[in-house]
């Protein structure tokens, strides 16, 4: 399934697009790619569907960026580029060529304890493939080299730190790159997490304890925090494969989870004067 939008802001080729219009777009692309997922709760193998779905070509290094820079978790190359590594063995860096539609993962996302940020990375360098190519794209002749010192425009992304920890964040965002990430993270969240089973899931969890307004408020209480961050998030986890950072993203995003405050200004909102 090939993603096509005709809201796109005309500078930056960047799609206008709400959250709810990516998980519906989620959803069609997991009907298209493997339909069981949206049937019940399971984890989506990442590498499966950037490389047999959308096409990319998957790698593994220990990307290189500089001491005043964010460590960088993912990489997506949209021509033919170069990039720059660091060579563990040598102990020296290096340069190597990607090929078009190539993503690169760095080997600190792989390490053992942190499977559910190396799912969501995947997914949301997945989300870049798919959803902007025609932000990054360039002709072929007009090959710019990553890590040169041409002042091009980079067919490739680098998705650091901040772009992917600070998903759900409350920074207002202002730029068409900042735009663009926080649409590869929604993304990524809607196909790790779509919307027909987690909706589902969630509220047969918070049914089983008792609790029937539909969400929860995690600063009501001692048992409230402690289901929240504990229980429910756990259950996300376990089926799904994401962190518990993510999950609780998503619950909150979803209003499943509501602090004090929150609550209030929503019900402000249907006072009468």
């Amino acid at each position: 399934m090939k993603f096509q939008w005709n809201r796109i802001d005309k500078k930056s080729n960047t799609p206008i697009i709400k959250n709810t219009e990516i998980d519906d777009l989620a959803e069609m692309v997991l009907k298209d790619y493997k339909p069981v997922l949206l049937k019940e709760p399971r984890k989506i193998k990442y590498e499966h569907f950037l490389e047999s779905y959308l096409g990319a070509n998957l790698d593994y290094q220990h990307i290189y960026y500089g001491e005043d820079e964010g460590q960088i978790f993912g990489v997506t190359a949209f021509n033919k580029e170069r990039l720059k590594v660091f060579d563990k063995e040598a102990l020296r860096t290096k340069h190597i060529l990607l090929d078009k539609h190539s993503v690169v993962l760095d080997h600190y996302i792989t390490e053992e304890g942190r499977e559910g940020l190396e799912l969501f990375t995947g997914l949301h360098e997945g989300g870049h493939l798919w959803m902007h190519p025609d932000v990054y794209s360039e002709p072929e002749e007009q090959l710019s080299l990553f890590g040169s010192d041409k002042e091009q425009i980079r067919a490739v992304t680098c998705c650091r730190r901040s772009d992917i920890e600070n998903f759900g964040s409350q920074k207002r965002i202002r730029t068409p790159e900042e735009w663009r990430e926080h649409q590869a993270d929604y993304f990524a969240s809607a196909i790790a997490m779509p919307r027909v089973t987690f909706n589902p899931l969630v509220m047969e969890t918070l049914k089983a304890h008792g609790i029937t307004d539909g969400f929860v408020i995690e600063d009501a209480g001692e048992d409230e925090y402690y289901f929240v961050k504990h229980e429910l998030t756990s259950t996300i986890v376990k089926a799904y494969g994401v962190s518990k950072t993510a999950a609780y993203v998503k619950l909150r995003k979803f209003g499943f989870v509501k602090d004090g405050k929150t609550l209030n200004e929503e019900n402000s909102q249907f006072r009468l004067f």
